[in-house]
C-alpha cells in the first residue's frame, strides 16, 4: 500500500528516543522530509544520523523543550524555513511522573498539564495555519491507553491525557472540512524507557525487580508481551498518511489487547 507520504514534511515531537522516534523513522522509510527534535542535542544529533542513514530520507534536527512556548516557535520557524510547509505533525512528550494523589502538590500538576496538555495545544496553534492554507494536514497525539482505562499510579498521566482527548476530539470536528485530520495513538505497554523506569519505580514499592515487574504486566496482556515502538510507529504513520482519510476524531489503543472494554 503506498501510504503517499513521499516528500510529506513530518515534525515529530520529542522524537530523539522511544515512540517519538521509532515514529520519526517510519515516516522517513515512507520517504518523508523528518523534522526531529529532543532537548539532549548529542541524543539528538544521533538519532538525526541513525533516522537518515537507515532511511535515505532528509531529517533536520532541532534542540527544544516542548514546554516552552518561544521553542516552539522556533522549531515551527525553522522547518518552515527550510521545506516551506507542514502536512503532518506528530505531538508527543515524555510523560508525568508517577505518584500517588496524597504525594502530588500544586507544582506537580502544573508541571504536568504544561508538559502533557499545553505542549500539544501551542504545537498545533503554530503549526494549523500553514495546513489550513494548504487545505491538508494530519495530527497524531501521542497518548496514552490509560485514556481508556486508568493504571494505577499514574495520576497525572490519567487526568491531563484525557484532556488532550477532549481538545483533540473538539478540533477535529472544527477543521475536518479543511481536509485536516487529528487522531490519538494510545499505546500500551511498550519496551520503552519510560516503562523501564515506571517498571522500576514499582520494584522499589513492592521489594521486587523491573524484570519481575514487567513478566507481571506481560500476564495481564491477551498477546503475553509488551509491544514494541516500531508496532506502535505504524499506527501513527497510517494516521498521519493520505490513506487515514476519513478517520478523524479517534482515539485508538494499541496494547495487545490489555484495554478492559469494547
Amino acid at each position: 500500500m503506498d501510504l503517499g507520504l513521499k516528500d510529506k514534511v513530518v515534525v515529530v515531537a520529542a522524537s530523539s528516543a522511544g515512540l517519538g522516534k521509532a515514529s520519526a523513522m517510519a515516516f522517513a522509510q515512507e520517504g518523508g522530509k523528518l523534522v526531529i527534535t529532543g532537548r539532549n542535542n548529542e541524543r539528538l544529533q544521533k538519532a538525526k544520523d541513525e533516522i537518515a542513514m537507515a532511511s535515505g530520507s532528509e531529517v533536520m534536527a532541532v534542540q527544544m523543550d516542548v514546554t516552552n512556548a518561544k521553542d516552539i516557535e522556533k522549531l515551527v520557524a525553522s522547518a518552515i524555513e527550510k521545506f516551506g510547509t507542514i502536512h503532518v505533525l506528530v505531538n508527543n512528550a515524555g510523560g508525568p511522573p508517577p505518584g500517588f494523589f496524597w504525594e502530588t502538590e500544586d507544582e506537580d500538576w502544573q508541571k504536568a498539564y504544561e508538559l502533557t496538555v499545553m505542549s500539544s495545544v501551542r504545537m498545533t496553534r503554530t503549526v494549523l495555519p500553514y495546513m489550513r492554507k494548504q487545505q491538508w494536514g494530519r495530527i497524531v497525539n501521542i497518548t496514552s491507553n490509560t485514556v481508556k482505562q486508568p493504571i494505577d499510579q499514574l495520576l497525572l498521566s490519567n487526568s491531563l491525557r484525557l484532556a488532550v482527548i477532549g481538545w483533540a476530539k473538539t478540533l477535529s470536528n472544527q477543521v475536518a472540512n479543511e481536509g485536516i485530520l487529528i487522531n490519538n495513538a494510545c499505546p500500551g505497554w511498550t519496551v520503552t524507557e519510560r516503562v523501564t523506569e515506571l517498571m522500576e519505580a514499582r520494584a522499589k514499592i513492592n521489594q521486587s525487580s523491573a524484570k519481575e515487574e514487567i513478566e507481571a504486566i506481560a500476564k495481564t496482556i491477551p498477546m503475553g508481551r509488551l509491544g514494541t515502538p516500531e508496532e506502535f510507529a505504524d499506527l501513527v504513520v497510517f494516521l498521519g498518511s493520505e490513506r487515514a482519510s476519513y478517520i478523524t476524531g479517534t482515539s485508538i489503543q494499541i496494547d495487545g489487547g490489555t484495554t478492559a472494554g469494547f
